[in-house]
């Protein structure tokens, strides 16, 4: 069993370069200047059946090209691709029934229907068997704790509700793979727990193989112990989710908890200060250098607690979109 393998994609676009004034703008009516935008460059990666595997980048870094290329929606300008055995862009009926895209910001519910008939619909189109697919609708509506709304308008749902919805609509063909962008995108907390619980719960069953798009780290962290990193059109990192914080977090942080009633002296020479609320202080230290600041830090001061942790993964993944910006 194949899962997907991409090796040397490459996506170019062809953009009109429009020109400042009027005498330019008339100029280009009859001599149009194109250039050429690169929107990937040469991804190669591949992920086994039943991984759930994060795709995390800055806006424009090429994720969501990537997964237009993988769903066959868009052809590359060169390289190659296949999910499950097939070249996604020869959009074969036998690959469309086997994934599912699911999009954050884009709907595939009818608006002024209830979702249930939007359901009907898919049955339709992928040709179910009717006791299949009223189990399948059961059990996914009863997982996502929306079995009460499906008779509901899809405008007088929540976005949370709309988008737990959205997820049964891509998974009631039972498919094998599913590429998922910004799933949680303007969810509420609750609502953005219920869907990583439901995820994680679903694919850990139907061993799914999963691509996964989020800015929210929560996300990650929920759901995905690798993570492949696209900067600029271009794979920056590809391994386990704790590797980023390995590779790229060069500092740790300390939250002290100080034992005397006056704020200590001395602190700036051994790590910034990130937040202070006496007898409270979080330093943010190197490193490599934090057996000798502890040691210090024990030596110098009375203190009640002492706490190392890694920096938050956002900061973490900021820096590294940052330092891999222009790299290459």
């Amino acid at each position: 069993m194949q899962g997907i393998v991409v090796e040397g994609l490459v996506k170019t676009y062809s953009v009109f370069r429009k020109q400042e004034g009027v005498v330019a703008a008339i100029r280009s009516l009859l001599r149009r200047q194109k250039t050429e935008v690169r929107a990937v460059k040469g991804v190669s990666f591949r992920i086994e059946p039943g991984e759930m595997v994060a795709f995390l980048g800055p806006n424009g870094a090429g994720k969501t090209t990537t997964l237009k290329l993988l769903a066959g929606l868009i052809q590359p300008t060169a390289g190659t691709a296949t999910v499950m055995g097939h070249v996604p862009w020869k959009r074969e009926l036998a690959y469309r029934r086997r994934f599912a895209l699911v999009m954050g910001q884009k709907n595939q519910l009818w608006w002024d229907l209830p979702a249930q008939e939007s359901f009907l619909l898919h049955k339709e189109i992928y040709g179910l068997d009717e006791a299949d697919f009223r189990s399948r609708l059961g059990e996914l509506t009863e997982l996502l704790e929306v079995t009460r709304l499906v008779g509901q308008p899809v405008r007088e749902l929540s976005l949370g509700e709309r988008m737990r919805m959205e997820l049964i609509a891509a998974l009631l063909h039972s498919p094998e793979v599913l590429f998922l962008d910004e799933p949680t995108i303007g969810l509420d907390v609750v609502s953005q727990r219920r869907v990583q619980e439901f995820l994680k719960q679903y694919q850990a069953r139907q061993r799914l193989t999963v691509l996964l798009t989020s800015h929210y780290m929560k996300d990650v962290q929920a759901l995905c112990e690798r993570v492949i990193v696209i900067n600029d059109g271009e794979i920056r990192h590809d391994g386990p989710l704790a590797g980023i914080i390995d590779r790229f977090g060069s500092f740790k942080i300390v939250d002290l908890l100080f034992s005397g009633k006056e704020r200590p002296t001395g602190l700036e020479s051994l790590g910034e200060v990130l937040e202070e609320q006496f007898p409270r202080i979080r330093l943010k230290i190197p490193r490599q250098k934090v057996p000798e600041t502890l040691a210090a830090l024990l030596a110098r001061y009375e203190l009640d607690d002492v706490g190392v942790q890694d920096r938050p993964l956002e900061e973490v993944i900021a820096e590294l979109f940052t330092s891999t910006r222009g790299a290459g």
